[in-house]
């Protein structure tokens, strides 16, 4: 019997046996109020949502997992090759859309190679790994990912599950705070820096903040957390609110949003420039944040710029971009007289994004989209900096989750975004969602905790 358990995919045995666990009425009941109760305790909120109203954890088998890694990282490769000729071509560069300061900052020696030591790859996979977006700015959900696996944890679901099976949390922090530290000592740091985690305050996201800071500290980094506008650069040195010095700024305001704000951004901009901070990530993350990276990968093009093995992993897992314009391009390998007339006649396979937005921001799913709103957001697109997107499968699968008070089962899109350190997969996060965009804030959205199912007992 044990020869034939370990036979089949470790991760579909795993769930497997989670869906029998889950017949059990009084098991979900203890689970759901075990995790409304941990949540509640750590303060796990994105706003006024709850990070998960799933009541159990994504499970993968190393296989899966490793398919997940490789794929990460060829395209992680392939985006540091575009990321060398951005910096070299300022024609290439244009394609991007960037605007002057965007390009100051872009340009500037950031001091250490990776422009993006913490990074994100959203991927779906339904058979095949596609990649659809590339975090290089901001990525967030590391902390948060940690501490809703401790919540998973006291939960009774996972401790039947491991009882019968070996488990690993793919949690990343304590590869987050060493990215952030070799990042400081290329720049040329010498020993524990003062950090400051700087973004707007009143965010939805400032408990991440919280966490991410009380981890440092438990690991001897001292850190603040602060907007902009209380940073101060005087004397050749960045300071805080109370004026101590800065060595090391994690960045998780958004490159736009710190150059919206005037002269509130100007002390961190100029100190970045100056060389007189390290800056993680680095204002050159700008260049691949920008969806236009995935036109300048998947467009023939440019096939020039990379290797074969990139070439490869880019047609096996990027899916078909470009930049939304009037004009001839190319679709499925053939030549097209008109980009926008393509578009027009095929929404349902289509997705149309800004250029420089998060979280879902104008995003429009064309098969989730009427004719005449969808020739509005084309002119939309076009009138401003959008890209168009091939339609990538997006796997549903049936979720346990909390509404209203109590337990339903609802068919729930899921993700699979796996974090880069220095380009090297180290962590994952997942989400579901009853929108195929996984937003926290749409129904039922919620991060779940991934576990590797390393064995069977």
């Amino acid at each position: 019997m044990v020869a034939v358990r370990l036979s089949l995919d470790l991760g579909e045995l795993a769930q497997s046996c989670c869906d029998q666990l889950l017949g059990n009425s009084e098991l979900v009941g203890l689970t759901a109020a075990a995790l409304e109760e941990g949540q509640r305790r750590r303060g796990l909120w994105f706003g006024d949502y709850p990070l998960s109203v799933a009541i159990r954890p994504q499970l993968l088998s190393p296989g899966r997992y490793a398919q997940a890694v490789r794929a990460a990282q060829n395209i992680a490769s392939a985006l540091a090759t575009l990321e060398r000729a951005l910096l070299l071509d300022a024609g290439l560069r244009a394609e991007l859309d960037l605007d002057h300061e965007e390009e100051e900052l872009a340009l500037a020696d950031p001091g250490f190679r990776h422009s993006s030591p913490v990074a994100r790859l959203d991927s779906f996979c339904a058979g095949q790994v596609r990649y659809v977006e590339y975090n290089a700015e901001t990525p967030a959900g590391i902390a948060y990912g940690e501490e809703l696996a401790a919540v998973f944890e006291a939960t009774p679901l996972l401790r039947e599950l491991r009882q019968r099976f070996r488990l690993r949390a793919l949690v990343a922090q304590d590869r987050q705070l060493e990215a952030l530290l070799g990042a400081y000592r290329e720049w040329g740091g010498r020993g524990m820096p003062q950090v400051a985690i700087v973004d707007w305050a009143g965010l939805p996201t400032v408990r991440e903040f919280e966490l991410c800071r009380d981890h440092f500290s438990r690991q001897g980094v001292a850190a603040i957390i602060c907007e902009p506008a209380a940073l101060q650069y005087q004397d050749g040195v960045l300071r805080g609110p109370d004026g101590q010095g800065i060595d090391l700024v994690y960045r998780r305001v958004l490159c736009s949003e710190l150059l919206g704000a005037g002269d509130q951004g100007r002390a961190l901009r100029q100190a970045y420039l100056d060389r007189a901070v390290c800056v993680v990530n680095s204002f050159r993350a700008k260049l691949l944040h920008k969806k236009m990276s995935f036109a300048l990968l998947s467009d023939t093009r440019h096939r020039h710029l990379f290797s074969p093995s990139q070439l490869k992993a880019i047609e096996r897992h990027v899916p078909w971009t470009r930049k939304l314009a009037d004009g001839p391009s190319s679709v499925d390998g053939r030549d097209i007289p008109d980009l926008a007339e393509h578009v027009l006649q095929h929404r349902e396979r289509l997705v149309l994004k800004p250029n420089d937005e998060y979280g879902g921001r104008g995003v429009v799913l064309g098969w989730e989209t009427g004719g005449l709103d969808w020739e509005r957001a084309v002119a939309l697109g076009m009138a401003e900096s959008y890209v168009v997107q091939e339609a990538v499968p997006v796997p549903w699968q049936e979720w346990e989750v909390v509404m209203d008070g109590a337990v339903t089962t609802a068919k729930l899109a899921v993700d699979m975004d796996p974090y880069l350190f220095a380009g090297e997969v180290g962590g994952v996060m997942t989400r579901v969602s009853s929108s195929a965009l996984l937003n926290l804030t749409a129904g039922a959205g919620s991060v779940v905790p991934t576990y590797l199912v390393e064995g069977a007992l």
